[in-house]
């Protein structure tokens, strides 16, 4: 019976050894795996502060230009301001110059006679002068050639 005892105290220490190589075995695969995850953790941390570092600078130039294109709208609000006064002015004017032709058609065609009678009279004048024109012109040359 001592025999028994010892072969199983034998087999519980060949036991415990076995266990404790595979324990060991496991614990050296288990620190590769941590040590393989921390460099994984090291590499991940530099670039993502690499991708951090052309975010910063990705949203500044976004900022930016966010900064000039509302510059620009605001620039581009005031002409298009201006032009819509512009083109008020340019109708009241049309507006203005409407009432006067329309003022100017309407004396003419109250006027027609008047007109009529003042562009005879002138016609009238101007025959008159031509004749006292030519009459001057043969005294002259009576004058001369005597």
């Amino acid at each position: 019976m001592e025999s028994i005892l010892y072969i199983s105290v034998a087999a519980i220490a060949v036991a415990f050894i076995i266990l404790v190589i595979y324990l060991v075995k496991t614990l050296k695969t288990l620190s590769k795996t941590l040590e393989k995850l921390s460099e994984t953790a090291t590499n991940v941390e530099t670039q993502l502060n690499g991708v951090t570092k052309e975010t910063e600078a990705l949203l500044k130039k976004t900022n930016q230009l966010a900064d000039d294109i509302q510059e620009k709208s605001e620039k581009l609000n005031k002409v298009v301001t201006s032009i819509e006064g512009i083109g008020k002015t340019v109708e009241n004017f049309n507006s203005s110059l409407d009432g006067i032709a329309k003022g100017i058609i309407s004396s003419v065609d109250k006027n027609k006679e008047k007109i009529s009678q003042a562009v005879q009279l002138g016609t009238m004048i101007w025959g008159l002068k031509d004749r006292l024109g030519e009459r001057k012109k043969e005294k002259r040359h009576q004058v001369e050639g005597n």
